[in-house]
């Protein structure tokens, strides 16, 4: 970009890249002026169905879960990812056409959450927190290291970037995150939504060598690895029919010894929260100032 100036000047002033150019993937709903002018050019450029019959069949199966169609919205976004990888043009409208929905309503809702990723993304989805206290562990240092380590030097790994082919086989989106809920494990990185706790530099780089090499490194808490698009699969609310791998899933262990300590001593020592006890309430004064 062109270099700037103390004092904004007036005129023109070029700059090589104002923004990052779109890709094959437009999200005609998200720059469109306004949601008519979104609809109209849909309509006329309608987006493929690029989804078979089993995938429109289970959107079925989702919405039947509520009483009104437009709460499915979340998991059907989880579907779309299970199959794409991401949320597309046309898995914005594959929701909106099942939903009665607007593409306009599927798209604010899709670019709202950070979950719902509008670029394609890698077998596997890894999550370093950088919010405060992660950050201060050595969450900041993690995500840099990984970025050059995934990228190079020259040009790291950016925020939702993938580094290999995205779908393919050892391929790695990046993000850094915000709070993981896990600070007393901290710094935690998260691969496809599962814990792995107490990290550091040289652990992150171990972690993402395996996945590249196409291992799946045990979590310290939560379900055995599988990868993004599975993941996503049982938050549309689908699970494994094999019963061992259910259960290994669901199974699988949710809380650590830091987490539990509190509660622990507490036992140990014989201590409880105070009972809850009838206290009226104040009177406060009224507009005009009297009590009441």
């Amino acid at each position: 970009m062109t270099n700037p100036t103390a004092v904004p000047e007036p005129g023109p002033r070029d700059a090589v890249t104002t923004h990052m150019a779109a890709g094959a993937d437009t999200d005609v709903v998200a720059i469109a002026p306004d949601p008519a002018v979104a609809e109209e050019i849909l309509a006329n450029a309608p987006a493929e169905d690029i989804f078979d019959a089993v995938t429109h069949r289970e959107a079925e199966e989702i919405i039947a879960r509520y009483p009104v169609s437009r709460s499915a919205l979340l998991p059907m976004l989880h579907l779309v990812q299970s199959v794409q990888g991401y949320v597309s043009q046309e898995g914005i409208t594959f929701c909106a056409k099942h939903l009665d929905l607007t593409d306009a309503e599927v798209s604010a809702v899709a670019t709202f959450y950070t979950m719902y990723k509008r670029r394609p993304c890698g077998e596997h989805l890894v999550s370093v927190c950088t919010n405060t206290l992660c950050a201060a562990l050595g969450g900041d240092a993690i995500y840099q290291k990984l970025q050059t380590h995934l990228g190079s030097a020259e040009n790291p790994l950016g925020h939702e970037e993938t580094a290999g082919t995205p779908g393919e086989p050892g391929s790695i989106t990046l993000e850094h995150a915000e709070c993981l809920a896990a600070c007393d494990l901290g710094p935690v990185i998260q691969v496809d939504y599962e814990y792995f706790d107490n990290q550091t530099p040289d652990k992150a780089v171990a972690l993402v060598d395996a996945l590249r090499a196409g291992k799946k490194p045990a979590p310290t808490r939560g379900a055995p690895l599988s990868d993004f698009k599975g993941v996503e699969r049982q938050l549309a609310g689908f699970w494994p029919e094999d019963e061992a791998v259910y259960r290994a899933d669901v199974d699988g262990p949710s809380q650590a010894v830091e987490t539990l300590r509190g509660a622990q001593l507490a036992t140990d020592r014989g201590w409880s929260a105070p009972g809850m006890h009838d206290v009226p309430l104040p009177t406060l004064p009224n507009k005009e100032g009297e009590k009441k």
